[in-house]
C-alpha cells in the first residue's frame, strides 16, 4: 500500500463495461510528510474519496480485490481515507 493524495478527478464517458459507474481519480503518491513521489496516477474510487484527501491505495493484483472492482481491469484502488499518521 501506498499513500496519496487526491489531486482531481478523470472522466471517461466511454469505458468498459464494469467500470460504469465507478469514480476515477487523479492522485499523487505521496511519503507521510506529504512530499509528492509519484505524480499523476489514476486510481478508481473505493471509499468516497475526494479531492485533497489524503488515502491508502493499493496496486496491481490488489487493487483487484476489493469487492467494489473484483475481476475488473484496474492496477490502482483507493480502499482507505486516512486520518493521521504518525512517524
Amino acid at each position: 500500500m501506498k499513500l496519496a493524495r487526491v489531486i482531481g478527478t478523470v472522466t471517461a464517458t466511454i469505458r468498459v463495461g464494469g467500470l460504469t459507474g465507478h469514480k476515477l481519480l487523479l492522485v499523487n503518491a505521496v511519503d507521510a510528510a506529504g512530499k509528492v513521489l509519484e505524480q499523476a496516477r489514476v486510481a478508481v474510487d473505493a471509499i468516497g474519496a475526494g479531492p485533497g484527501d489524503l488515502c491508502l491505495m493499493t496496486e496491481g493484483s490488489s487493487a483487484r480485490l476489493p469487492a467494489s472492482v473484483a475481476g475488473l481491469p484496474v492496477n490502482a484502488t483507493l480502499i482507505a481515507i486516512v486520518d493521521t499518521v504518525s512517524t
